[in-house]
């Protein structure tokens, strides 16, 4: 009976890797852009993900920007380079620059206890003598929070109501605010933190979250495809979501989720998804398009809005550049390092969508991915573009 049973499990096991879409390895190298766009081509055609865009910057200029595979395959909407997606966690970086601008205008500091502006925020911490969490920490992750992860998927809605940042903290805090360690003794990654610092937006600049973040960072850098519920002109250019059918995920989805609502169909091997929007949107609300990343990007290393106004000071910038990382983790900014050039780098994922933005500060040279399947080699294929971009 037991090895009728271990057969049977064998027998499900491989037949859902079987089934399970496998997205080819990104190579190590490619000699120039026709191998990396074949490469990219199998990649969606492999539907893990089904559809991305891609977009390079070097020395204040676009060098690159095209799009492959779907946005939608049962609809057959092919991707292109204005497709829209979910920027899931990259949202961080808007929300890292805002910080850095309400540090210029005088509404805060980066050493600041987060009481000082929440006066109402309340954790528990290791000990009576631990530190205060400070808005520096909450940048850095080394505040200690808990992430709200996996109980954060179960955020999801799908009407483009956006609730005050504010009230969603003090709704999911208590359940995350007991430290894991010593604030400042070490970095691991959590929502909650850019959650804190959403609020921290709002008291200090006296708007909601949303309202400051267009007014202050997309509406200078003419980011028109970028916002946290779809424009009519992002909803022409949007990508849908996808999951593969046997996927991680999948056994979360029914309790965190109507899978109902989530689902929109199925085809093949994928799930696809409805439009979906995220309850949290400080770490992970923002929804655009490869070329606004761009622009993000170019005012970052250049420090300049199109019109030539500052998006920061150039201190501000060095100082988000520059922080010397606690275990790989900047302010705002994951920090790595590739055939011995350092990048700064944030990713995103969540259900249907994957995305990453590296910046390599020396060179003048930063790179965007984004796709609408959960899954992506964000890695393997930011070295792949490097290489071939000198």
């Amino acid at each position: 009976m037991l090895i009728s049973l271990l057969v049977l499990l064998l027998i499900v096991i491989v037949s859902l890797y079987i089934f399970a879409p496998h997205p080819p390895a990104a190579p190590k190298q490619a000699a120039n852009i026709t191998e990396l766009e074949t490469y990219l081509h199998q990649l969606t055609d492999s539907g893990n993900p089904p559809g991305l865009s891609v977009i390079v910057v070097k020395d204040g200029e676009v060098v690159y920007n095209n799009a492959f595979g779907y946005a939608d395959a049962p609809r057959k909407i092919k991707a292109t380079p204005e497709t829209v997606y979910h920027w899931w966690s990259m949202t961080k970086i808007p929300t890292a620059i805002a910080i850095m601008q309400l540090q210029e205008q005088g509404k805060l500091t980066l050493d600041d206890e987060v009481t000082k502006h929440l006066p109402w925020f309340e954790a528990t911490y290791p000990s009576s003598a631990s530190p205060a969490i400070t808005i520096r920490h909450l940048l850095q992750h080394t505040a200690g929070l808990q992430n709200p992860i996996p109980a954060m998927i179960g955020w999801v809605h799908y009407d483009n109501s956006i609730p005050n940042q504010t009230d969603v903290l003090k709704k999911h805090l208590p359940k995350f605010n007991s430290l894991e360690f010593e604030p400042g003794t070490k970095a691991v990654y959590s929502n909650s933190n850019y959650m804190v610092l959403g609020a921290v937006i709002e008291a200090a600049s006296g708007q909601t979250y949303e309202t400051y973040i267009t007014e202050n960072i997309l509406r200078p850098l003419g980011m028109t495809q970028t916002g946290f519920v779809y424009s009519p002109t992002m909803a022409e250019h949007e990508a849908a979501g996808s999951l593969p059918v046997v996927h991680f995920f999948a056994p979360l989805l029914p309790t965190l989720l109507d899978t109902n609502a989530l689902i929109r169909e199925r085809s093949g091997k994928l799930l696809w998804l409805n439009r979906i929007y995220i309850e949290a949107t400080p770490p992970t609300g923002l929804i655009g398009s490869a070329p606004d990343v761009a622009k993000l990007m170019m005012a970052y290393l250049n420090r300049v809005t199109p019109n030539g106004q500052l998006i920061l000071l150039p201190e501000s910038i060095a100082t988000l550049t520059n922080t010397p990382p606690i275990n790989g983790r900047g302010l705002g900014w994951a920090i790595g390092e590739s055939n011995g050039e350092r990048y700064l780098e944030h990713g995103g994922g969540g259900p249907g969508f994957a995305a990453t933005l590296r910046l390599y500060p020396d060179a003048g040279i930063a790179i965007a991915i984004l796709a609408n399947g959960t899954d992506l080699d964000r890695d393997g294929l930011a070295n792949l573009l490097r290489k071939i971009i000198y």
